[in-house]
């Protein structure tokens, strides 16, 4: 079953470049292998749940040491 997660990491910071908590979480996406769309309010990934499940772990701690206070996280099935 392919599935979709959308995560946004806080503080959120409008000036400048992305924050690290952000491109960190993206990173960890990224290392898993998964189908990453990062934007201004936050990341959309996407994979098999077989990559996507045991990834997320990785991105919300890539995101926490990176600085996050706070990290929203929707999981759904791909349709």
């Amino acid at each position: 079953m392919r599935l979709v997660a959308e995560f946004t990491t806080e503080p959120f910071d409008v000036e400048g470049s992305p924050p690290a908590h952000a491109t960190e979480a993206l990173r960890a996406a990224e290392e898993a292998g998964l189908d990453c769309e990062f934007g201004p309010l936050g990341t959309q990934v996407s994979g098999d749940q077989h990559l996507l499940l045991p990834a997320l772990p990785k991105v919300l701690e890539a995101a926490f040491a990176g600085g996050a206070s706070q990290v929203t996280l929707q999981v759904r099935r791909d349709a």
